[in-house]
């Protein structure tokens, strides 16, 4: 499966996402904050990326456009998954480079098929 990074400073938030991911198969990568999931992602190179929006040093929004904009990292995926809802702030977090946008409290179902979703068009996007 996928080694995926979740990028949140909560620890109940970690713990909940690594569970589920874990349960399917994923392999997990945590980084406390924004300034430390940039750094990370450029040394491991995940092949997917969960970026929390509020966070210290470096929010999630602005890890994303680094993470974008960065030869090294912008062909990582990143779904926002945040408690922020507002339509203004998806629309944000897309113009930043995220692929998709889930807000908190997350369902199971709904993150996986969402997963499934980005790594696949991924996939296909590399195979052609």
């Amino acid at each position: 499966m996928a080694r995926i990074l979740i990028v949140d400073d909560s620890a109940t938030q970690v713990y909940s996402l690594r569970k589920i991911l874990m349960k399917h198969g994923h392999e997990v990568i945590v980084a406390g904050d924004g300034a430390e999931g940039v750094q990370v992602a450029k040394v491991e190179l995940p092949d997917l990326i969960l970026m929390d929006v509020v966070m210290p040093k470096l929010n999630g929004f602005q890890a994303t456009r680094q993470l974008t904009r960065d030869t090294a990292t912008q062909h990582i995926p990143i779904i926002m998954v945040t408690t922020k809802d507002q339509e203004t702030d998806k629309i944000w977090g897309e113009r930043q480079g995220a692929k998709r946008y889930i807000t908190k409290p997350v369902d199971e179902d709904y993150l996986i098929n969402t997963i499934n979703e980005v790594m696949g068009k991924l996939s296909a996007r590399q195979s052609t």
